[in-house]
């Protein structure tokens, strides 16, 4: 029976591993550093300017937490919200790199490097996707793998087709 939530959306069958997704981007601000970090890292190298400068960041920085949130949102605007998400599992080997400060632009990739079909609900697939996140002079300031379920179009083909 064909979802019509995810009829129109890319499944399982049709990602092949080593596709390349090109992330938008997105340029962080003072006001945006300070608004995520009153919220949910409230360190002072985020929130007072002055205490960052003396920090080893040398300067105000984006919470790293902030850095994979933006880069899953555009992962999210590139792919995910075309695909039969069902769902993230988990990430893996998350690195932040270099920090994120006052009006850097990241941007990046995401690749599949894995794609594998769930043998206890075999309706299911696990994606993989290698991240890399880069600034505007194209310095890594974060990778990381992050696995999500894909529905598949046709949910009961054999499993002997699981990867």
């Amino acid at each position: 029976m064909t979802n019509t939530v995810t009829a129109d959306r890319r499944h399982f069958e049709d990602l092949v591993v080593g596709e390349v997704i090109t992330l938008g981007q997105v340029t962080v601000t003072r006001d945006m550093i300070f608004a995520f970090a009153r919220e949910f890292d409230p360190l002072p190298f985020h929130l007072d300017e002055a205490a960052a400068r003396k920090s080893l960041l040398g300067g105000l920085a984006a919470s790293g937490w902030q850095t994979a949130a933006l880069s899953l949102r555009m992962l999210v605007d590139a792919f995910l919200g075309k695909v039969a998400s069902m769902g993230g599992l988990g990430f893996s080997d998350l690195k932040w790199k270099q920090p994120v400060m006052v009006d850097d632009t990241i941007t990046g990739t995401a690749t599949i490097s894995a794609l594998r079909r769930s043998r206890s609900h075999p309706e299911r697939g696990i994606v993989t996707l290698q991240f890399d996140i880069r600034n505007q002079n194209n310095d890594p300031v974060m990778s990381m793998a992050l696995a999500n379920l894909v529905a598949l179009r046709v949910p009961d083909a054999p499993l002997e087709t699981a990867l």
